[in-house]
């Protein structure tokens, strides 16, 4: 008898479950479908807008090679060479056409391959950001969950006024400090430079954490200001007093229902969080003296480049695109309010 009836028992249990997870698998592909619609048509304004830079900017590769007492002949001729005497509309199309391949162009400084230059950067800064948003995402996980937990309270005030502390250190000054006192005073990091991972993780990780932890602050404060206002909001709904009444532990309440519904805002949040950290290090890429992505755009800009500058906004689109394209997933199959289309 309890052979049989195990199996039937167990059925029911497994039919839910099936339906649960092609509940939450429709959610998340409608998510990914509604995601992908917006994002096609900001990417083809966003290109569009950022291949009007050389034309708005009124730069020529001429002034750059020829100098600025170039003749008209001379930089007709550079700019035919260029291709740049050519529709503007045709001129785009071969553009976004390498785009789409992976080609950036260029570089009117040098003649060298743009998405080579900028994919020597890019590592560098990908690095460091991945680093700097793990290290702001769980600090400030720990310190938002903390301060929501024991709200009104001494704790909830200092963590309150720590990363309000904190959230007005600009990065540069905080890189200096830790510079000052990790590496030349202690001597636990480097002081400056950049190894590659394939050369050893140990000594990768070495220089990349003080750089890390100096752009960590703002997530920090950002994550733990987001998550606590998200989790004292949830402990107040209904659902929260319901479960409270069913005799649920607080553990469960919290990871079932208080957690899922007030992460919501601390995701979209990180939403953008992430391409900025790659995009806004150029400050700290010089005190650390690393070769990155925003010290690759400065010196691009500042050398009228508009190739350069032209990939470097591509590739911050694409980060910027990518990266809330995976939050819009992770929303849609952890919050409940996001799977409603909320």
């Amino acid at each position: 008898m309890t052979t049989t009836a195990a199996p039937v028992a167990l059925t029911p249990r497994r039919g839910l479950a099936a339906a649960r997870a092609r509940h939450t698998a429709g959610r998340v592909l409608a998510a990914l479908v509604r995601s992908v619609a917006i994002i096609v048509p900001v990417f083809l304004v966003a290109t569009f807008v950022t291949f009007a830079l050389r034309a708005l900017s009124g730069l020529s590769p001429a002034r750059i090679q020829l100098g600025e007492e170039a003749t008209p002949e001379a930089i007709a001729r550079v700019e035919a060479q260029w291709g740049l005497d050519r529709p503007f509309l045709v001129q785009y199309g071969d553009w976004l056409d390498g785009i789409l391949h992976g080609q950036l162009g260029t570089s009117w400084a040098n003649g060298a391959d743009i998405s080579t230059l900028i994919g020597l950067g890019l590592g560098v800064s990908l690095s460091v950001a991945t680093l700097a948003l793990l290290i702001g995402v769980v600090v400030g996980f720990m310190l938002g969950t903390v301060a929501a937990l024991r709200s009104t309270t001494w704790i909830d005030r200092a963590i309150t006024g720590f990363v309000t502390v904190i959230s007005v250190m600009p990065a540069f000054v905080v890189g200096i400090v830790l510079v000052v006192v990790f590496a030349v005073g202690l001597h636990w990091f480097p002081s400056g430079g950049y190894v590659p991972a394939e050369q050893g993780v140990g000594p990768w990780l070495a220089h990349i954490t003080l750089p890390a932890v100096a752009l960590s602050f703002d997530v920090i404060a950002d994550v733990a200001r987001q998550l606590r206002a998200g989790l004292v909001a949830a402990y107040r709904e209904n659902y929260v007093t319901g479960a409270v009444v069913r005799g649920l532990s607080p553990r469960r309440i919290f990871f079932g229902h208080v957690l899922r519904n007030g992460l919501g805002p601390t995701l979209a949040t990180l939403g953008l969080k992430f391409p900025a950290l790659v995009g806004a290090s150029v400050v700290t890429e010089w005190i650390f003296g690393l070769q990155g992505f925003g010290r690759f755009a400065n010196d691009a800009a500042q050398a009228g480049d508009v190739p350069a500058v032209q990939g470097v906004l591509v590739v911050s689109i694409v980060l910027v695109v990518s990266f809330n394209l995976i939050v819009n997933l992770v929303l849609a199959r952890v919050t409940p309010a996001a799977q409603r289309g909320v």
